[in-house]
């Protein structure tokens, strides 16, 4: 009988992280006030996961940050801005590579592999030095040791680290990283060698990459990595775990020929092929498999019949002995605690597991497949599992048939971009280097206690319309003051640009407390789509035609796209998932024509996630951009040339996309650039065309950092040298919605000065 965990949230059931954290940053607590938080945090999860009968729980997965800069940390790879000057790393140099100070900016942040997670990226170079400078996994190892509880110490994988690093800057693009391979091993050494000495007889090395499509290059770095490692390890029990997706075959035949490796983890509920590989392939004598059967991506019950049938398939492979039940990946992409929700209803309620629940079913599968199984809770489990497939609630037939109707036909506007963009400057009457911001403005303390009273029923709906509106007035004259081409009306109204739509919609349950981390403090909360979904009736067009009313600028209209709302959603995991992001479009195209017919001119679909859900395998990419695409374009098809279309990403990779996001066919495109070194730009210097309205953000909104004038004007300078001027847009990043007012009025007030400076510039040049 023997279960694991790969990882665990770290924020806590109520986020007691994240408001530790802000605290802190805010000047408002000490760090001993953050450690305090954090210790508990920690030691209340190792006793929670030690209670329910885990055998072997994680240690150093609890993050003050990222996992990854974490590693940074250790390895003491702090890029050369933050001025360390060696020694143990600690707050200041950490929380500055993460979010940037007054003087340096933050290190790039970007999605972990398809998840909303969102990690700092390592900056390496030949001149990198590396030295072990943060001892937190042995001090977090030994904590857990004083408790009582024996873990299982997780570092990421050396050649996962690596590749998921980039060059630093003025480094040359194609530097090979992993020839810094020689350079961090004798960290991780160090890190092993006081583990060991720590009393620790397990090790658990997150290898990711391993799923990803890797050239024989770079298989042979885990090779040879494992190799070097081999007599640091001696004595110790090692695990490599994988998640997130199949391990292609010759992947799999390197991962299982490691040296000094006693045990592997898969990811089977993603992974399903994997299955095939270690019963067909062959899976090494002796050796542990740790199977990821609970799925850690998802809030849907384990269907434990399945999961039990599938590890008793197993079993016969490795032997009793060797098998180990566990999640698929960290439970830290799912909500806490089902406990903390009062609010769902018992139906739905008992179709959810949380990541506490998941702990619970992974014990309970080790105890059956060991002979001692919980009759009663294996009865409830498949009553819940019946349930949901008989519930009336689940299917609306009318839905189903519309999406199905959509799959044959191109969805398409009836003109050119081009063709649409005149009429639309005919129409908008806009500046060269037009200025708008992404959608929303900072939401103050003020205003989430109007919402909040407005939720709990404390004042009445009179009240809170003209709260909401008082605040639009504000938004909308201080953008008139900034002078401000294209407004926003600031999203005063909306919790989250997911949960806000699907609250409206059909098909969706929402949580109290299912928080998850998106990157550092920030925390979203996930909307559950357990059915069909359908708009009953317009969700933005009252508050965008208030804004409008209150200026003769345009104002967009301001909406989430169907693809967005899925990869930020729990989704249903009974239908494809492009089904149920078809009758998503179809929902947000009645919104578009209905925002339309209001007077909205310019309006806004984000699709901020559309870059995140691409698939990690290139066989499966075809597919998801086709009919992720499609469903942005069943949004807007139908409507006249002189509506303005934008759209925004953010935080991803978007070079190798770059022709399905032309594709989408979208009028304007905001796009992430500023953290990313504007990566984005060599798309366009490499030959790339693109006809459409473009804004590439010009500053980092993550960051408290101001930016000056000459800072964006010299950005936009950048961006001009490969995009033609009359596409070109001068934006942010992203939404102001996290940063503080004293921080957004300087920056936009920079960036509308360093737009006009441009301006003034091309028109003497004439």
């Amino acid at each position: 009988m023997a279960s694991h965990i790969v990882g665990y949230p770290r924020m806590g059931p109520k986020r007691e992280l994240k408001f530790a954290l802000e605290s802190f940053w805010d000047g408002k607590s000490t760090a001993e006030d953050l450690e305090k938080v954090a210790t508990d945090l920690r030691a209340s999860i190792w006793k929670q996961m030690a209670d329910a009968g885990i055998k072997y729980i994680p240690s150093n997965t609890f993050s003050y940050y990222d996992q990854v800069l974490d590693t940074t940390a250790m390895l003491g790879a702090v890029p050369e801005r933050y001025s360390w000057t060696g020694g143990e790393i600690g707050f200041d140099t950490y929380f500055s590579m993460a979010r940037g100070n007054a003087t340096v900016p933050a290190m790039e942040m970007t999605k972990w592999f398809d998840t909303n997670y969102h990690f700092i990226v390592p900056e390496l170079g030949p001149n990198t030095k590396f030295s072990y400078a943060s001892h937190k996994a042995v001090n977090e190892y030994k904590e857990a040791k004083a408790l009582g509880v024996d873990t299982v110490p997780v570092l990421i994988g050396p050649v996962s680290y690596l590749l998921l690093s980039k060059p630093a800057k003025g480094v040359e693009k194609g530097f090979p990283l992993l020839s810094l391979l020689s350079s961090i091993l004798p960290v991780y050494k160090e890190v092993i060698a006081e583990l060991k000495a720590a009393g620790a007889s397990w090790i658990q090395f997150d290898e990711p990459t391993l799923v990803l499509d890797l050239d024989s290059n770079k298989l042979a770095a885990f090779s040879a990595a494992y190799a070097e490692l081999e007599s640091a390890l001696s004595g110790l029990n090692v695990l490599v775990e994988t998640y997130f997706a199949d391990v292609p075959a010759e992947s799999y035949k390197t991962l299982t020929s490691l040296s000094g490796v006693t045990a592997y983890g898969f990811d089977l509920v993603r992974g399903t092929q994997t299955l095939g590989l270690v019963t067909s392939a062959g899976f090494p004598a002796g050796k542990y498999l740790f199977a990821g059967v609970v799925d850690g991506r998802n809030i849907w019950a384990d269907d434990l019949a399945t999961s039990l049938s599938t590890l008793q398939s197993l079993e016969a492979v490795v032997g009793k002995d060797k098998l180990v039940v566990s999640t698929s990946c960290s439970l830290m992409h799912t909500a806490v605690d089902l406990v903390n929700e009062t609010k769902l209803d018992s139906e739905i309620k008992s179709w959810l597991a949380f990541a506490a629940q998941k702990v619970v079913e992974v014990d309970a599968l080790a105890k059956a497949l060991a002979g001692q199984k919980d009759e009663a809770y294996f009865a409830a489990n498949a009553a819940a599992q019946a349930s949901r497939k008989s519930s009336p609630r689940v299917t609306n037939e009318e839905v189903q048939k519309a999406a199905a109707a959509l799959k044959g036909s191109d969805h398409r506007r009836a003109t050119t971009v081009s063709a649409r963009l005149d009429a639309q400057q005919k129409e908008l009457n806009l500046p060269v280097l037009p200025t708008t911001t992404i959608g929303s403005f900072p939401q103050t303390v003020e205003l989430r206690r109007v919402r909040r009273e407005y939720k709990a029923k404390k004042i009445s709906e009179e009240e809170y319309i003209s709260a909401i509106k008082e605040e639009i007035s504000k938004v909308v004259k201080l953008q008139e003051e900034l002078d401000i081409d294209v407004l926003v009306h600031g999203e005063p109204e909306r919790n989250d640009m997911v949960e806000y739509f699907g609250e409206q919609l059909s098909g969706f349950a929402f949580t109290a407390n299912g928080w998850v981390q998106s990157y550092g403090s920030r925390c979203v909360k996930p909307p559950i789509i357990y059915g069909d979904v359908s708009r009953p009736n317009p969700m933005t067009v009252f508050w965008s035609k208030t804004a409008q009313s209150m200026t003769s600028r345009p104002m967009k209209g301001m909406l989430t796209g169907p693809v967005t709302i899925l990869n930020w959603s729990f989704v249903r995991n009974d239908q494809p998932r492009f089904e149920t992001c078809y009758q998503i479009a179809l929902a947000i195209k009645k919104e578009v024509e209905d925002l339309e017919a209001a007077g909205i001119k310019v309006i806004q679909i984000d699709e901020a996630a559309l870059r995140e859900g691409l698939p990690l395998r290139k066989a499966e990419h075809a597919f998801y951009l086709d009919w992720a695409v499609h469903s942005f374009r069943i949004t807007n098809c139908e409507i006249q040339d002189t509506t303005q279309i934008h759209t925004h990403m953010c935080y991803s990779n978007f070079n190798d996309i770059i022709h399905s996001i032309i594709d989408m066919d979208a009028d304007v495109i905001t796009i992430e650039n500023s953290r990313s070194d504007e990566k984005l730009l060599s798309v366009f210097r490499e030959g790339v065309k693109y006809g459409a309205g473009i804004g590439p953000g010009v500053y980092d909104i993550h960051s408290p950092r101001i930016p000056s004038t000459e800072e964006i004007a010299d950005r936009v300078n950048k961006m001009l040298a490969v995009l033609d001027t009359n596409i070109l847009w001068v934006n942010p990043d992203c939404g102001l919605k996290t940063r503080k007012y004293a921080e957004v009025k300087p920056a936009l007030t920079n960036m509308v000065s360093a737009a006009k400076l441009i301006r003034t510039q091309l028109a003497s040049a004439k």
